[in-house]
């Protein structure tokens, strides 16, 4: 029963993607923005890890309550950990910065900016060329480094999948 329960909610995310992406699908509406928002959380529940990535991201980002916030931070950390490169580059700007159960720790953020540059995200990259470069999360000046995650950062293909 677990493969068919998986198989569904691979369906239900690929509905909820339409949804969110395609206007032609259904006209938007309050009511279809909250069936898709609805399917993103079924998924993101169920262990999805593009729906624990994308709805965990709208959450952090578009919510007003701090317990959706958080809520969607730990999806975003969730995704992160199971290997997800966009959920990776998300949790270390969530570190970088500081949440209300996230707080700001710049070690953390090299971390995962470190991995998710190393598995092919070119804005991590380009974070650590910078901040090696300017003395920035806590790190020392090291034109070494910066030249390495910078040479990391031009080798990646600029395209949408690796943007956010």
């Amino acid at each position: 029963m677990p493969q068919a329960s998986s198989l569904f909610t691979r369906l239900e995310f690929r509905l909820a993607e339409r949804l969110f992406q395609n206007r032609w699908l259904l006209p938007r509406s309050k009511r279809t923005q909250r069936l898709t928002m609805r399917l993103f959380k079924r998924c993101a529940d169920a262990g999805h890890p593009d729906a624990l990535s994308v709805y965990g991201h709208m959450l952090f980002h578009s919510s007003l309550s701090p317990q959706d916030k958080a809520r969607g931070a730990r999806y975003v950390v969730e995704a992160a950990q199971s290997g997800d490169v966009k959920s990776q580059f998300q949790v270390a700007q969530i570190y970088e910065h500081g949440c209300a159960q996230y707080p700001r720790r710049e070690d953390y953020a090299v971390t995962w900016y470190a991995r998710a540059a190393q598995a092919g995200h070119y804005l991590a990259a380009e974070r650590l060329a910078c901040a090696y470069r300017l003395g920035e999360l806590g790190l020392a000046v090291d034109a070494g480094q910066a030249a390495y995650w910078q040479r990391l950062a031009d080798r990646q293909p600029l395209n949408d999948a690796a943007v956010a």
